[in-house]
């Protein structure tokens, strides 16, 4: 005696062993044995036996037309015998009783289960509505399989390539799009990256990396809505200074310009001027609420991503020819030994006398000039001016950053220039990828980067302690030594940062470009008009969770925003190579296999450097390279010193500081890793804001 059954699902036969009250023992045709409950069976038969009789009335099931067999269906509940005894005949055996159960159970859109071997008929409406999708469903996967097809055979279908991005970064896994570049990796055992890539789908590198951090961080686009520029209704006294800012020649954000009274009676006053849009956006107002959504201005060679709309930038910029209304910082300092003697805040308009570029001028203001030799080229009459003004800056920058080397025990070192991109041929908003590059060099600390590093230290150290004196929270940048692993940290608390050597440092002086700025100025102006009272007045009050969570998010977008220029910038840097055809380049053993090029911004993993001792000079074969993985290797073929043991530092380490505030500190390579996370990685760069 056999039996059918239904065992959690699943219609299976077996030999029958023994039965009792409500359960029997069955031998399947494996020869493994079961309990099935008596209620479960459906069927008992002598003949054929289990192995003939199950595929044959499978294959007997396969023949069946649906749409007949619920014609013949009777309208209410029935079981499977008596289907099978109204479609094929009132003596139906136990193949066509078996083939009738299987038929019923494997179309549920046209049967529905009634109990334990019998079933009704769906509505003719549902029924509809079933096969309809049915079909759908069918035309869209002879769709997934036509595109995986054509993938295959290195096409891209127009609808893929629609979806490219969407696909890559940010998939709907169920959308025939990326089910179709799924089966076509599948069957052709390529990633989907490679895939897509050999069917030609990825036409540009700079595309790529372009729309994939659109989508992780600019989801909506990078466009602004529209929003009236900022009016400042405050009454605000007019400064008595005629203030300058040193920036790149791109900058269109100048949020700080420097001034100096009193040079020669002995006690002088140096102004630091911060633009002050925190007096014209307030908290939690829509212009808040952009600048909190994006947090920072995103940079990169040839186009940059600006935190604040420009018309808002414009309203605020420090721009010569101006009245501007700013946040300064009043220091009075004595003229010899150069020490701070007292210091307030001030909210007031600054006349801006001029906007000096540092590109146009690093030829010119050098260190001999500004001990009065002549300038070759000659100087531009307004530089000349500042002459005396800039030589004091210079020197009070000297004396501070030899202070902080004090505190920090160890003097920074400067042993790599700095990178700087030029894209010639950029024909719309932003670059394309096709665009020629130039990257230029600059050697680290000098006057003029060296004046603005040290004052905006100055200003952030002081306005972070004096938050701290007047009880009101800030953000603040942190880090408790100098060993290696010790990163900085980002808290509300006042704490040293013994990278730079301050007593605490908190980001002030870049309100236009990172908001954590914007949010600290708004406490400062407060301060500014509250005093030792201002802790009730500041909008942050302590241990204020908003406080935090902007914190938080700050710090993901920043560390983002970072990794995305850095990579641009190594894009760049590779295009550079197939631009100037360069097949070989000197570079300095880093640590194991990585090597950094001389003259340019690059580490790779090179082949041949084992043994080679840290810091070793090579010349490096180069390989293959990849704009899309940003990925090139190379062959050292020659090690061009001769030297067994070179000092720790030859391969350009040191301990890192804050990098800095204005645009020309921003954008090169070096600086899209936050230096202060490198501090245990290598070499030192101008401490700046």
């Amino acid at each position: 005696m056999y039996i059918l059954f239904d065992e959690a699902g699943k219609l299976q036969t077996g030999r029958l062993l023994s039965e009792a009250e409500s359960s029997l023992q069955v031998e399947l045709d494996s020869g493994k044995r079961l309990k099935v409950k008596s209620a479960h069976v459906l069927l008992r038969f002598e003949k054929p036996a289990p192995a003939q009789l199950m595929p044959a009335a499978a294959a007997l099931a396969g023949t069946m037309e649906l749409d007949l067999a619920y014609e013949f269906a009777p309208e209410e509940d029935f079981g499977f015998e008596e289907l099978a005894r109204e479609y094929f005949s009132p003596q139906a055996g136990t193949e066509q009783l078996v083939a009738a159960m299987i038929c019923l159970h494997g179309a549920p859109h046209y049967f529905r289960r009634a109990g334990k071997g019998r079933f009704r008929k769906a509505p003719p409406d549902i029924l509809a509505q079933a096969l309809a999708a049915i079909e759908k469903k069918k035309q869209v996967q002879a769709r997934i399989d036509t595109w995986a097809g054509e993938l295959l055979a290195g096409r891209c279908p127009p609808e893929v390539r629609e979806q490219l991005y969407r696909i890559l970064f940010r998939p709907d896994k169920n959308a025939p799009e990326y089910k179709a570049v799924v089966e076509a990796s599948r069957q052709g055992r390529l990633a989907p990256l490679a895939l897509l890539e050999r069917a030609g789908a990825i036409t540009s590198a700079y595309e790529f990396h372009w729309q994939r951090f659109l989508f992780d961080q600019f989801p909506r686009g990078t466009g602004f809505p529209p929003l009236p520029a900022p009016v400042i209704d405050e009454e605000l006294p007019l400064a008595p200074v005629q203030a300058f800012s040193i920036d790149d020649s791109h900058t269109t954000e100048i949020d700080d310009a420097l001034s100096l009274q009193g040079l020669g009676t002995g006690t002088v006053t140096l102004g630091i001027h911060i633009a002050a849009p925190g007096l014209a956006i307030r908290p939690d107002d829509p212009l808040d609420q952009v600048a909190r959504q994006r947090l920072s201005t995103v940079y990169m060679p040839g186009h940059k991503i600006t935190m604040l709309p420009d018309a808002v930038v414009q309203a605020c910029t420090l721009e010569a020819g101006r009245d501007c209304p700013a946040v300064s910082l009043y220091l009075r300092i004595d003229e010899a030994s150069l020490q701070v003697i007292d210091s307030r805040t001030v909210l007031e308009r600054v006349p801006i006398a001029c906007n000096l570029r540092h590109d146009r001028l690093d030829d010119i203001i050098t260190t001999d000039w500004l001990a009065g030799a002549p300038a070759a080229p000659a100087a531009p009459v307004e530089v000349e001016h500042l002459r005396p003004t800039l030589g004091f800056l210079h020197r009070l920058a000297l004396h501070l950053k030899a202070g902080r080397e004090q505190v920090r025990g160890k003097p920074e070192t400067f042993t790599r220039p700095d990178y700087s991109f030029r894209l010639e041929g950029v024909k719309g908003e932003q670059p394309d990828g096709s665009e020629t590059v130039h990257i230029g060099t600059r050697r680290r600390g000098e006057p003029l980067d060296l004046m603005v590093a040290e004052a905006m230290i100055l200003a952030n150290s002081t306005w972070g302690q004096w938050l701290a004196d007047c009880g009101v929270p800030g953000i603040y940048r942190s880090q408790a030594s100098l060993s290696p692993g010790v990163k900085v940290r980002m808290g509300t608390r006042a704490q040293p940062h013994a990278g730079i050597g301050v007593r605490c440092y908190a980001w002030s002086t870049s309100p236009l470009r990172r908001y954590v700025d914007l949010v600290n100025q708004w406490q400062i102006i407060a301060c500014a008009r509250f005093g030792k009272t201002a802790a009730l007045a500041a909008p942050f009050k302590p241990k204020d969770a908003s406080l935090l969570s902007v914190l938080s998010a700050f710090d993901a977008a920043y560390s983002a925003y970072g990794a995305f220029q850095s990579g641009m910038e190594r894009f760049w840097t590779l295009r550079y190579l197939h631009q100037e055809r360069i097949g070989e380049l000197t570079a300095t053993l880093v640590r194991d296999n990585l090597v950094r090029a001389d003259m340019l911004p690059l580490v790779l993993p090179v082949l041949g450097a084992e043994g080679l001792p840290r810091g070793a000079h090579v010349r490096v074969r180069l390989g293959a390279i990849d704009e899309i993985a940003l990925d090139v290797s190379g062959t050292v073929v020659e090690r061009l010193d001769l030297q067994a043991d070179l000092p720790p530092d030859a391969a350009g380490d040191g301990e890192e500081g804050e990098e800095g505030d204005d645009d020309t500190l921003s954008a090169p390579l070096h600086l899209a890793i936050d230096v202060e996370e490198a501090a245990t990685e290598g070499a030192a760069t101008p401490a700046a804001d």
